[in-house]
């Protein structure tokens, strides 16, 4: 459900690909532009500040965040949620290389965009978050917050991964593949996509799991529905494996470790215009339904 932004936005935070030079200019023509009206800019951390930018450390400056505004590519865009972190603050993309489908807006709609956002005209759409818990001789030991992706994978390890799947402690089946990826709606244009998995529309109630090669043909896609919880056991002679949120954090798990994951009660904020049309983006960036 859409709801219309607050136009009194007076501090904002920046997220940039800094290996890029239209993005670090960008990232400086923007703090101008946003000091020129009255806000207050922030650079957001394990990036180079934006010079007269000040550095987003303290949990007031948090508090305070009106907007994210992420100038890179969907990368950058998933650093971003990252820091976020659950936090109910709105996040606008620019994208600023090639594909970008959380970065949806091009680089020279950057100030008529967030002036119609500073203004209320855009509106917020939450997305889906993925909350996985990891699980060590039956004692948590960390946790994290996805908005595209969970992934568990063999990585660098030489043998397939066998995983046994349970919902709500129901077993589902044992996948013996590359690795198996847990997206959201949002994700589910990424790497689920890129594996064989489905497209499923933003506002849809699902996660999907798809195996990354698997090596069963009767190893296919499923679709839950995102009340349900999920955890995932390596088997048999797998010992080792990868397991990746959002492409931001890597840890290796091992056989002792269970992994659970369900849907946050924490939500992801996204700056759309009200025009915002999916399967116009579908056709704009993949060439969806597009013939040879």
């Amino acid at each position: 459900m859409a709801t219309k932004k607050n136009k009194f936005i007076n501090s904002v935070g920046i997220v940039y690909r800094e290996q890029t030079e239209k993005a670090t200019q960008a990232a400086i023509e923007l703090r101008n532009w946003l000091r020129e009206r009255k806000c207050t800019v922030y650079t957001l951390p394990e990036q180079k500040l934006v010079p007269k930018t000040a550095a987003l450390k303290s949990p007031q400056a948090w508090r305070k965040l009106g907007l994210v505004v992420v100038l890179g590519g969907d990368g950058t865009y998933l650093r971003a949620a990252s820091h976020i972190n659950g936090r109910k603050i709105p996040v606008i993309g620019f994208n600023m290389g090639s594909l970008g489908f959380l970065t949806n807006f091009s680089s020279d709609q950057i100030f008529p965009i967030l002036e119609k956002t500073l203004q209320g005209e855009m509106e917020l759409h939450p997305r889906t978050l993925l909350e996985a818990h990891i699980y060590k001789n039956q004692k948590k030991i960390k946790s994290f917050l996805a908005l595209n992706d969970i992934v568990i994978e063999r990585g660098s390890f030489s043998q397939l991964i066998n995983t046994a799947i349970y919902s709500e402690k129901f077993f589902v089946s044992q996948v013996k593949a590359d690795g198996l990826i847990i997206a959201t709606p949002t994700g589910s244009t990424a790497y689920n996509l890129a594996a064989g998995g489905p497209l499923i529309y933003p506002d849809s109630k699902a996660i999907v799991l798809t195996p990354i090669a698997p090596h069963s043909l009767n190893s296919r896609p499923i679709i839950f529905p995102e009340d349900r919880t999920m955890s995932f056991k390596l088997e048999g002679k797998t010992r080792r494996a990868h397991f990746i949120v959002d492409g931001q954090h890597k840890i290796e798990i091992s056989s002792e470790t269970e992994i659970v994951i369900e849907k946050s009660k924490h939500f992801h904020w996204v700056v759309r215009s009200p025009s915002h049309n999916f399967f116009h983006l579908l056709r704009e960036k993949l060439k969806f339904g597009d013939r040879a």
